[in-house]
């Protein structure tokens, strides 16, 4: 169950928060595959999987970028907001890829707010420490700093 947040002030209590973790969610070849497509990006270790089981992974992996954009559905299973007009996307601070996703592998997102400020025009900007997990692996795929801002 996601934490809820409403409105501006309880945004703002959640500094500091951990969130907790999402369900696992496994990535599978027609995801990389359908990735691959929106992004023009066919390299062989993600698409290839004949070509991959020969190469440094020993089977194809998920693009960097795919497991990062996940980050945005899984944020939601942390975390509801309501009571505000707009939430948006700010941009990255800092973003590392320590570890692959091989296909078939189950990823979760564990989440936590390390601050929430107040910005021009009513609003908040929210810095969230986000790592992504792969089961059985103790390296994690992503670590992120995200920051989005809601405006009441």
């Amino acid at each position: 169950m996601p934490t809820t947040a409403h409105g501006l002030a309880q945004l703002k209590s959640l500094a500091g928060t951990d969130l907790g973790r999402t369900d696992w969610r496994e990535i599978t070849q027609h995801r990389v595959n359908t990735f691959a497509d929106a992004t023009d990006d066919h390299q062989w270790i993600h698409t290839d999987p004949e070509k991959a089981k020969d190469g440094p992974f020993g089977g194809p992996i998920a693009h960097g970028y795919l497991t990062l954009s996940l980050i945005i559905p899984l944020f939601n299973e942390l975390l509801e907001i309501t009571g505000v007009s707009m939430s948006v996307n700010y941009g990255l601070e800092k973003v590392r890829f320590p570890s692959p996703v091989p296909v078939g592998a189950k990823i979760r997102l564990h989440g936590v707010v390390d601050s929430v400020e107040e910005v021009k025009g009513n609003g908040v900007q929210m810095q969230l420490a986000f790592t992504v997990e792969v089961d059985g692996s103790a390296k994690p795929a992503c670590v992120a700093q995200a920051v989005y801002r809601h405006y009441a």
